[in-house]
């Protein structure tokens, strides 16, 4: 069902105009299953790290690597504002109990509390970050694939039956 829909919407004139328009190369904005899955992996990958302007890195692998950009930085923004206090302190706690660290006690949310504690927290996060960077982004792509799959492989079979039931009703 994904695929379906993923392929209306690249049959849209609008894009093929503002590829050309733009001088935007085919693979970055291509729907097919290696390169949404491929999307989703630096997209995540991206969105786990702790660090400003995550979209930029993003872009700057896109020399290297073949995927759907806007689906890369659609990814990265599944760590937003909202989302980035419960994620980094998740890998906070983790990067502690990897390191075998004792957690902080009194944390506040403020600037001078960051800012007296910064050495205690940047290791810890950092060495967290790396499971949930590279474990969820990795799992997520490989979930992405085998689903994409299946999608083809039921769609093989729901037209094998329809082309048997067509047939079977021709030759009734």
């Amino acid at each position: 069902m994904m695929r379906k829909l993923f392929k209306k919407k690249q049959s849209n004139g609008k894009i093929n105009t503002f590829i050309k328009k733009y001088k935007i190369p085919r693979e970055y904005l291509s729907i097919n299953r290696k390169s949404i899955s491929r999307g989703v992996l630096i997209g995540l990958f991206w969105g786990f790290i702790p660090m400003p302007m995550q979209m930029l890195a993003v872009l700057s692998i896109t020399p290297f690597i073949k995927f759907n950009v806007p689906i890369a930085i659609s990814m990265v923004w599944l760590s937003n504002p909202l989302t980035m206090p419960f994620m980094y302190y998740m890998e906070y706690q983790t990067g502690n109990f990897l390191l075998g660290n004792p957690s902080l006690d009194n944390i506040n949310l403020n600037l001078d509390w960051f800012s007296q504690n910064w050495d205690k927290i940047i290791t810890p996060l950092y060495v967290g970050t790396i499971p949930y960077s590279l474990g969820v982004s990795t799992f997520v792509y490989f979930i992405i694939n085998k689903l994409w799959i299946d999608a083809i492989k039921d769609e093989k079979v729901k037209r094998k039956k329809r082309f048997l039931r067509f047939k079977k009703k021709r030759t009734a």
